[in-house]
């Protein structure tokens, strides 16, 4: 009984090592992977013009003036400045209209002596020129003759007297003379200096009938304006 139970369980052992083993299930092959396609990077260029504009150009603002200064009393007005005299005497005044001289200096031969002005320039235009007038107290005295010297005030030497010629008459009985800077004799005209000046009565035979005082110190003559 006992080997007939060994013998059994053989079989059995056969019987089951007999049966046919299942094949072992393959590994599915392995899915190879499809490559991505790449992908492709298209670069482009984009020009885009750009207009710069620069900043505007700073204009220097004007420099701020500084605020008054505060102070107890208003300033005084300043004068404008006045354009000192060229080479004039500090007496000269270059005094416009009709100037009549003292009569006594008619020396009783002439009256109603009178000039335009007392300052006679070389080259100042509103100065150059003189008028003189005279009218004679005798009726002997047919012409007159204008006399003048040159005194240069800074030594006082006097130059010698000279002769301008005949004063026209007018219809009034006056003997009238438009006398010019530029009528000094050039070899005695000095910057700063005295214009002298004498009449002398003439008759019609040209004979001295009277002269009037040697009139001194009344007019100034320079070359430019005072």
């Amino acid at each position: 009984m006992k080997k007939f139970a060994i013998l059994l369980l053989a079989v059995i052992l056969v019987a089951c090592s007999s049966a046919p083993t299942a094949a072992p299930t393959e590994p599915p092959a392995p899915t190879v992977a499809q490559p991505s396609p790449t992908p492709v990077v298209i670069i482009q260029t984009v020009i885009v013009e750009v207009e710069a504009t620069l900043p505007p150009t700073e204009v220097p603002s004007a420099t701020p003036l500084p605020p008054p200064t505060n102070t107890a009393e208003p300033p005084t007005a300043v004068p404008p400045t006045a354009v000192p005299p060229t080479q004039a005497p500090a007496d000269a005044s270059a005094t416009s209209g009709l100037i009549t001289v003292d009569q006594s200096l008619g020396a009783g031969w002439f009256t109603n002596i009178t000039l335009t002005k007392n300052v006679l320039s070389l080259r100042c235009q509103i100065n150059k020129e003189i008028t003189f007038s005279v009218k004679p107290l005798d009726p002997n005295i047919a012409q007159v003759d204008f006399y003048y010297r040159i005194v240069d005030r800074s030594t006082g030497s006097a130059f010698d007297w000279q002769n301008s010629g005949r004063m026209p008459p007018d219809t009034n009985g006056n003997f009238v003379l438009a006398f010019s800077g530029d009528d000094v004799n050039a070899n005695f005209r000095k910057p700063n200096a005295w214009f002298d000046f004498q009449f002398i009565g003439l008759s019609k035979s040209g004979g001295v009938v009277g002269r009037s005082e040697k009139i001194e110190q009344q007019v100034t003559y320079t070359f430019d304006c005072p």
